[in-house]
Order: structure tokens, then C-alpha cells, then sequence
């Protein structure tokens, strides 16, 4: 059976506790379902629908069973998978102690603005698909780099380190 990750936008552990996502997504008839760290990521598998279905499927078991829906943009594991495996960070010469992170769009479409895009130490590098890859030097500015995001995508995105990412791809 097919293995999905749903990145839910807007996640904390102060707004939902992952026994109860994880409750409401099997409630919602998806089996084998993990959650995976405390900020809206939920592995499970599906037969048979797509990415935008499933989204709906499970903004709608939100709503219903958690009074309370959250943006939520599914990837298959096997995609999360490949894009581990071919590294699209690679060749840019970031520094060793550059954050990665990848915003997830529900579909490719061209930014607002041209890319690379760039505030201080933060860079929206590209896009690749409905995946959109930048990189950033924590600095006393804070997260500067999700007022990038949103320049040139909208709010409609949600954003995982490559370490998430990483360990969501094998959940």
C-alpha cells in the first residue's frame, strides 16, 4: 500500500498534541499511521487517491474530529525519499553550518519574484517542482528566511528543515 507524509502548516505542540492527529487520521480510515516530532508531520498509508484528495480527506477529519483544520500539503514517501537521495542542496557551496530547509507547495507554480532571492544570510535558492530549497546562517534576525518564502510564494506553504525531511522520507 502507498506511504505518505502530511506536512500540517501552523503545528506546535501547544496547538495539537500528536496522539490526538494521530487519532483523528486513523479515524479518518488511514492505516499504519505515525506521527513523526511534535510539528504536524504524520506518515500513513492510502491506496489509491491523490496528494490533493488526501490533503481534503484530512483537512476535513481535522475540522470534523479536532474543531480545527490545518493547512496540510501531502508528499508520497518515495518522493520524499528521492529528493534525500539526490541531495538538491548539493553544488551550491553552502557552508557547513548553513540551515537547510524545503517549503512544500500543493503544486508547482512560478514565484512572485525571480529566484535566488535573498535577506542577510538567508536565500531562497530554487524551486524544483512544488519544492522550493533555501538555505540560511541562524542569526539574531530570526527565521528571515520564511518573509522569503512568503515574497515569492504566498503563506500558502509549509516548511521543514532537511532534518525532518530526512527522517519523515523513512517514517
Amino acid at each position: 500500500m502507498p506511504r505518505h507524509v502530511a506536512f500540517l502548516r501552523g503545528v506546535s505542540p501547544m496547538n495539537l498534541r500528536m496522539p490526538a492527529l494521530k487519532a483523528c487520521v486513523e479515524g479518518a480510515g488511514f492505516a499504519n499511521v505515525r506521527t513523526i516530532l511534535s510539528s504536524g508531520n504524520v506518515a500513513f498509508d492510502s491506496p489509491g487517491r491523490s496528494a490533493r484528495e488526501l490533503e481534503q480527506a484530512l483537512e476535513d477529519a481535522m475540522a470534523r474530529d479536532l474543531g480545527r483544520a490545518f493547512f496540510t500539503i501531502v508528499r508520497s514517501a518515495q518522493a520524499l525519499a528521492a529528493l534525500v537521495a539526490t541531495d538538491p542542496f548539493a553544488g551550491y557551496g553552502l557552508p557547513p553550518q548553513a540551515k537547510r530547509v524545503v517549503s512544500f507547495l500543493r503544486a508547482p507554480r512560478p514565484p512572485r519574484v525571480p529566484l535566488p532571492l535573498t535577506l542577510g544570510t538567508a536565500t531562497v535558492i530554487r524551486q524544483q517542482g512544488a519544492d522550493v530549497l533555501t538555505a540560511y546562517l541562524p542569526g539574531p534576525d530570526g527565521p528571515v528566511f520564511m518573509k522569503l518564502i512568503e515574497q515569492a510564494f504566498g503563506a500558502d506553504v509549509t516548511t521543514r528543515t532537511w532534518e525532518t525531511l530526512r527522517k519523515c522520507a523513512i517514517a
